[in-house]
């Protein structure tokens, strides 16, 4: 394979990733909003959740598609790590990467394994759960049981803890993520820079965002 070969492919792949990272970060505003309702308004809150989870649309068409598109995410992130180490010269490892990048673009494979986990743990927790509940117990349709759930799952001190610690380690994969995909799409540095301020708020409202509406809960039960 030639050298041309193996760039285009790289190339490729980083595009890729950056294009699923995008997808997700969409999802994940989706979900910041709706969930953030519950602090306004249980009944708006157990309207919304309840459109997403009987929605056929959403159920067997998106959800599918978003599934795939975690998982596509955090592998390619996984083969684009592995690829980068492998292409190090052994010299690299005296190389100071603190002093020429954030902790942030360094340990972008710790904090995605930790979101991974805790994806794995929150897929449990509701997608599982409502399986279950919908098509294995087939219970009756109640659109008013969403707020009462979402509050059960942060009486814990312990689950509403690792929960925020989460959050802080996607705060910080977003910080480098974030701009790292829209550079990977095509931006050049002088939009990119535009769009730094937009890419770094996000990376702290939201996730701090979904802390907040925890302890909110945590400490309202």
């Amino acid at each position: 394979m030639s050298k041309s070969t193996i760039l285009k492919s790289s190339i490729a792949k980083k595009v890729a990733m950056a294009l699923s990272g995008l997808f997700l970060i969409s999802f994940l505003s989706l979900h910041f909003f709706i969930n953030l309702m519950s602090v306004f308004s249980a009944d708006t809150f157990n309207e919304m959740s309840h459109f997403m989870g009987y929605n056929p649309v959403i159920q067997f068409a998106m959800q599918p598609v978003l599934i795939a598109g975690v998982v596509f995410h955090f592998v390619m992130g996984f083969v684009l790590e592995l690829k980068n180490r492998s292409a190090r010269p052994i010299s690299y490892a005296k190389y100071d990467g603190a002093a020429n990048a954030s902790w942030a673009s360094r340990n972008m494979i710790i904090s995605g394994l930790v979101v991974l986990a805790f994806l794995g743990l929150h897929m449990y927790d509701f997608w599982v759960h409502e399986m279950i509940y919908k098509y294995v117990d087939v219970n009756t349709i109640d659109e008013t049981r969403y707020y009462h759930e979402l509050v059960a799952k942060f009486e814990s001190p312990v689950r509403t803890g690792l929960y925020s610690i989460a959050f802080v380690l996607l705060a910080l994969h977003l910080w480098h993520g974030f701009t790292s995909s829209l550079q990977s799409i095509g931006f050049d540095n002088k939009i990119g820079k535009s769009l730094h301020t937009i890419c770094y708020s996000f990376a702290i409202i939201v996730p701090f965002g979904f802390i907040f509406i925890a302890l909110f809960h945590h400490f309202n039960n």
